[in-house]
């Protein structure tokens, strides 16, 4: 989607309106002038490889909903994160709701937005209770894990970091 306009001094010396770019699409779009997007910020086409989210495009193994917590299964397919057994320790979360059998983009890193009711500053480990879910009752059953996911930084925030699973005796 173009961006703002602005005025530029053509080749023939006449000076032309030029449409900025909020996304790249390679080459193509060399010496072109760029804006933010619609959220104020800078789409990742912009930024050179290895610079941004740490993110990968999956395809899910089942419904997920936008702040589940996420694993990779042994078939390459990503499910919601549950607690009850060490290979399902959560490794990324998804921002958007995906459907079962379509791809979706999940991040390994970064801020969980759009969640509801965190306290501040108070640590968030893998639900044993919901699948893909974050609580700060740490699971006590024996074979469950206990994974620390991240802090909550605001009431619909929780800055994402999976940590080492500890299988319960």
């Amino acid at each position: 989607m173009p961006g703002n306009k602005y005025l530029k001094i053509g080749t023939t010396g006449f000076t032309t309106e030029e449409a900025s770019i909020n996304s790249s699409s390679g080459a193509g779009d060399a010496n072109k002038l760029i804006s933010a997007d619609a959220t104020g910020k800078l789409d990742s086409t912009l930024l050179p490889a290895g610079l941004g989210a740490d993110s990968a495009t999956l395809t899910a193994g089942e419904a997920l909903s936008a702040g589940n917590l996420v694993y990779i299964s042994a078939a390459g397919t990503v499910l919601k994160a549950d607690a009850n057994a060490v290979a399902k320790a959560a490794v990324g979360f998804v921002l958007a709701s995906v459907a079962n059998a379509a791809t979706g983009t999940v991040y390994f890193e970064g801020s969980i937005t759009g969640l509801t009711g965190l306290t501040p500053g108070a640590t968030y480990f893998l639900s044993g209770a919901a699948t893909g879910a974050i609580t700060t009752t740490i699971p006590t059953a024996a074979g469950s894990i206990v994974q620390q996911v991240g802090v909550a930084t605001s009431a619909t925030t929780l800055t994402f970091e999976a940590g080492e699973p500890i299988v319960r005796a």
